[in-house]
């Protein structure tokens, strides 16, 4: 099936005389690569016609991107940079904001989108930008390029709304409800775990002696009083006196690490301190531990009881074998926000690990956990779960996944 010019026109939605190579290479891109190789000459000579025939450096570009994309060797990558060299089509990543793809952009963002490719289309025509530069990868053009999308990005707009202001605004709100929405199903998949479980009763000897440990531990510097106060937020001189408040305090920043705001950072001029960056990147592993990951955990810890294995290694395999359609509760296991790293291909949160290097990578994100349980009495010398981590750590998760208090 071979792609007429006036085609093209009728897709972009103008005359053949006003096409930019972006209208081209988009509509050459709606029909199977084969065909759309077949068609190129036929396109030449309708552009060409038409007064309008752009140059034989885009030309010769889409004939080697679509022969890539017929011998499948194009990755998605090539394309995108083929595209973004016709001069119109924004780079897919300006500074803190991704563009979505077309179909899944919002109103804003599909109107920022289309608002920056004008943009584009108004430097193009005053000779800013050089596609055919662009094309060959020269990097002086590409880096203006970058520059003329930045700064658009970054100044107000005659409403006064700033496209990167607004846009990154409108994708915290969206992770915020997906977060909420996947706190709300593992808190429901928890009460239903616990309610399965039966009582848990608090060994209140075990929790009288870890407070106190605890409570000297936080005033020390180095580890772990840092570690747990960063993730706690709780300062040592102004500790919960209630015994189990402080605990649950402690572990529940260990799931969820909350830091005071006043984290201590290198300064520019000074060298890096080791301590800062062992604890940041310790919170960082922590970080990247999901809701799908949580719930497996503490559903294999509270149905096992005290003397479950816990170790790093056993959270992981807690992960990779757990099944939610096995809990009793409403539609369990929660997605969880997309946030691009830790996802699956519908952007939800991945359903398990089954592959060896993920259990490795998995069993590394746990292992600041396991070290700090240990120093909270929640697992054992032996990393077995304690009669106190068996009361605890469930709790200190209802806790995170309960609303916020308005």
């Amino acid at each position: 099936m071979n792609l007429e010019a006036g085609r093209v026109a009728d897709l972009a939605g103008r005359p053949l005389s006003k096409l930019t190579r972006r209208d081209v290479a988009l509509a050459l891109l709606t029909v199977p690569a084969a065909d759309a190789l077949g068609s190129l000459p036929g396109l030449r000579r309708g552009m060409l016609a038409a007064g309008n025939p752009l140059s034989a450096g885009f030309w010769a570009s889409a004939e080697a991107t679509l022969t890539q994309i017929a011998d499948g060797t194009a990755t998605v990558g090539d394309v995108r940079t083929w595209l973004e060299a016709t001069g119109t089509e924004p780079k897919g990543i300006i500074g803190l904001h991704v563009w979505d793809e077309q179909s899944e952009r919002s109103q804003l963002a599909a109107e920022m989108h289309t608002r920056l490719v004008s943009h584009l289309e108004e430097q193009l025509a005053a000779g800013e930008i050089d596609p055919d530069l662009l094309a060959s990868a020269d990097p002086e053009a590409c880096r203006a390029y970058i520059e003329v999308q930045e700064r658009w990005m970054t100044s107000p707009l005659p409403d006064g709304r700033v496209p990167m202001d607004v846009l990154l605004d409108e994708k915290d709100e969206e992770f915020m409800a997906e977060w909420d929405a996947a706190d709300a199903e593992a808190l429901a998949a928890t009460r239903a775990l616990l309610g399965r479980v039966g009582d848990r009763p608090l060994p209140r000897a075990d929790l009288r002696r870890a407070a106190g440990r605890l409570r000297r531990d936080l005033t020390r510097p180095g580890w772990p009083g840092r570690l747990l106060t960063e993730c706690s937020g709780l300062r040592p001189k102004s500790l919960p006196a209630d015994d189990a408040e402080l605990w649950l305090g402690l572990a529940a920043g260990v799931a969820s690490p909350q830091g005071p705001d006043d984290w201590p950072r290198p300064g520019p001029a000074g060298p890096a301190d080791d301590d800062t960056d062992d604890t940041d990147s310790e919170i960082a592993a922590i970080c990247a531990i999901d809701h799908f990951d949580w719930l497996a955990v503490i559903t294999a810890l509270a149905e096992g009881g005290p003397g479950t294995p816990a170790s790093a290694a056993d959270l992981a395999a807690y992960v990779r074998d757990y099944d939610p359609e096995d809990l009793d509760g409403p539609d369990q296991g929660p997605a969880g926000p997309s946030d691009g790293e830790a996802g699956d291909d519908e952007g939800g949160f991945d359903d398990g690990f089954p592959d060896e290097d993920d259990d490795l990578t998995l069993e590394g994100l746990f292992l600041p956990v396991t070290s700090l349980w240990q120093v909270l009495g929640a697992i054992d010398d032996d990393e077995r779960l304690t009669s106190l981590g068996w009361w605890g750590l469930p709790e200190a998760m209802l806790r995170i996944w309960a609303p916020s208090p308005t």
